[in-house]
């Protein structure tokens, strides 16, 4: 069943309560958040909350609090090794997007997919088929934030806590921080994470309990692919940020999400 999205005025209350929490995070003396990032997550919520409605915007909210969470796990030990992320995990706007950048398209095109269909595409009029289409860029969208805090998770906890790391390509022990480097302990953080994603995902009837299991499966060969990706190309090439890489394993997440749902329909 596809929850229950207003697509008619969502916008007001979307503005309103951002701009609230905009001002209690303004004021709060732990800054999550750096100004500039402080305004695009508002951008961001605006959106996410006037296209999913709350089902969405509990979702990317749940998301930034974990994921700043874990950020500041082990905090002292990963600055004494300079290996914690800047400003002291406080995010920027490159920081948002570069996490919501994929789930924000999917977010878009659920609310642009019907209006198009239903408007201006008559063999796309069929509801059903529209309907389906809406549940794919859905399990997209969650299957993003599910990816994109399994990497938080396992890098976060990884550096902190990992006792042996390994570079992913030869399995070699490297340093805790090293691009591309994993450990049993941010593995499993990462599983974990991922999981709590996408059973909020399902508990909101964002997506089916099959789509849980197609995010955990997207999640850790997206996860996966992020860190081969750090391993031999991010440091060959300038412009492969690390928001950048963020925005391509979310990517890959969502559509990998999306390959396991289709397969296994065709399977039955």
């Amino acid at each position: 069943m596809l929850p229950n999205i207003n697509f008619e005025n969502p916008w007001l209350v979307a503005i309103a309560l951002n701009a609230a929490l905009l001002a209690i995070a303004f004021v709060a003396p732990k800054k999550l958040l750096t100004p500039a990032g402080l305004l695009h997550g508002w951008l961001l919520g605006v959106l996410i909350w006037g296209t999913l409605g709350w089902q969405g915007y509990v979702v990317v909210l749940f998301y930034f609090l974990v994921g700043s969470g874990v950020t500041r796990i082990g905090m002292d030990i990963k600055e004494a090794e300079g290996i914690a992320e800047k400003r002291s995990g406080a995010r920027g706007p490159e920081n948002v997007w570069g996490s919501a950048f994929t789930a924000a398209l999917c977010a878009l095109l659920v609310l642009v997919v019907p209006i198009s269909c239903f408007n201006f595409v008559e063999i796309c009029a069929d509801r059903e088929l529209v309907n389906d289409i809406v549940r794919l860029l859905l399990l997209g969208y969650v299957a993003s934030f599910s990816t994109k805090l399994s990497d938080t998770c396992a890098s976060e906890v990884g550096k902190a806590y990992g006792k042996r790391t390994f570079l992913i390509t030869t399995l070699q022990p490297v340093a805790r921080g090293t691009e591309g480097a994993i450990s049993l302990e941010g593995t499993l953080a990462g599983v974990v994470g991922s999981a709590a994603i996408a059973l909020l995902g399902w508990g909101v009837g964002l997506i089916d309990s099959l789509g849980v299991l197609w995010c955990l499966l997207a999640a850790f060969i997206a996860t996966n692919i992020e860190s081969v990706i750090g391993a031999t190309l991010q440091a060959k090439y300038i412009y492969l940020t690390n928001e950048l890489v963020n925005v391509i394993n979310t990517f890959i997440g969502a559509l990998a999400a999306l390959m396991f749902a289709l397969l296994w329909r065709w399977l039955l």
